[in-house]
């Protein structure tokens, strides 16, 4: 199915609604907003482009605003755009832009480069938080970018860096900010979200490249970090472990967890393979059981596109260094089985809008498609930027927002 499209410029008054970080507002990656199905053939309306250099941090939308990362001269940037027009509103630099191992760089022969930032803003209220490839975590206020608190992770909590930088964006959950990256003892952190004081910290565990996320399981919220030794959940208010799955890693984790009920499912590229794990809580204690696991590369790895959930089956870029034509897979969550794949998507992204999945191919397409585990359907499909894609797209406003290592853009894609 092929569309061809021509671009108009739009602009009038429409209503926000908040996708304020990574990962989105249920932390699923998914959202009940609705946009349009059939896209029409004959215009898709472009509220504006702007340039993004670098990098591969995703958008951020709440109160009017469109906050992402890239390199400007250097140095990692956090930007906050006006998410109507895409004019700068202001901009804070954070550390150097140096990431070593030329990793960000891969990608087919006539679309690679653009290393740069991977984690993506999240914004609470009038403040924007974001962790650098250094680990410096900093709040700012979303009107002026001044810092209100910040926090040096490495030096304040005898981190180390890891290989590629860190990729990991902050995670908030009701008065709290979540973040990796410290030394023995304290190596995955809560901090307070209005005064940045430290409320917990522990663990000496290694950071990944996983984004943590948090979950209500057995009627206990927690946040689950996926470690180089696996997976660790720590109750939300205190830190205190309530379990722990032990996972193999391999050079890189970079896919978040995925939560359902009481199965949790885990992957990462580098031969690992993803599996699927019960948790269990009976007389007081915790524990977790094997349900299902696929070692290797081709059946059910994500080397960092994290799989979205619905009605018991996961969607998502399944595969390994595939750049350019890596499949989207649907895949049963309860046995690993895979129902569908189709070609041509590459180390994209994906997210689920009112039901459907909305992909970012690593070459810069918007694909729609049917959340439907019987067979691929496609809705929609168009070209929509240039550069590498390797951030995930997101819906705010009944707006797709997406950008590359080379420009962002903004459709107008209401229903």
């Amino acid at each position: 199915m092929k569309y061809i499209f021509a671009f108009i410029f739009v602009s009038g008054t429409f209503a926000w609604a908040e996708w304020p970080q990574y990962r989105g507002p249920n932390h699923d990656g998914s959202t009940t907003e609705k946009i349009a199905t059939a896209w029409p053939t004959k215009a898709v309306k472009i509220a504006w482009k702007t340039k993004t250099p670098n990098g591969f941090s995703s958008f951020a939308v709440s109160g009017g605003q469109a906050f992402t990362v890239y390199t400007r001269q250097g140095k990692e940037t956090l930007v906050a755009l006006d998410a109507k027009s895409g004019r700068e509103k202001w901009h804070a630099t954070l550390n150097p832009a140096d990431y070593g191992h030329n990793g960000g760089n891969a990608g087919t022969r006539d679309n690679s480069g653009g290393d740069g930032p991977r984690s993506t803003p999240s914004v609470d209220g009038n403040r924007v938080y974001v962790l650098s490839s250094d680990l410096l975590l900093l709040c700012a206020n979303t009107e002026t970018g001044k810092t209100i608190w910040k926090h040096d992770i490495l030096k304040e909590f005898g981190g180390e860096s890891i290989k590629w930088e860190n990729a990991a964006s902050p995670l908030i959950d009701g008065d709290l900010v979540f973040a990796g990256g410290g030394g023995a003892g304290q190596s995955l952190l809560a901090f307070d979200k209005t005064t940045g004081k430290v409320v917990w910290k522990t663990g000496s565990e290694i950071i990944t490249h996983a984004t943590p996320v948090v979950a209500n399981i057995h009627g206990v919220r927690q946040v689950i970090f996926f470690t180089r030794d696996g997976l660790v959940s720590l109750e939300c208010k205190k830190g205190t472990q309530l379990w722990k799955q032990s996972y193999k890693f391999a050079v890189s984790t970079a896919a978040s967890p995925i939560v359902s009920g009481d199965l949790i499912f885990c992957s990462a590229g580098y031969g690992v393979g993803g599996g699927v794990y019960r948790i269990m809580h009976q007389a007081g204690k915790w524990s977790t059981d094997e349900v299902w696991r696929i070692p290797g590369n081709a059946h059910v790895a994500n080397h960092w596109s994290t799989p979205v959930l619905k009605d018991g089956h996961l969607y998502g870029m399944f595969s390994f260094k595939k750049y350019g034509d890596g499949p989207l897979k649907c895949v049963e969550m309860a046995t690993g089985k895979i129902k569908w794949e189709q070609e041509g998507f590459g180390a994209g992204n994906v997210i689920l809008v009112d039901g459907n999945l909305l992909a970012l191919t690593d070459f810069g397409e918007l694909v729609l498609v049917d959340g439907n585990p019987t067979k691929y359907r496609e809705l929609a499909r168009m070209k929509a930027l240039t550069g590498k894609c390797w951030s995930t797209p997101i819906v705010s406003g009944g707006r797709i927002y997406a950008r590359s290592t080379q420009e962002a853009t903004c459709l107008d894609i209401r229903r």
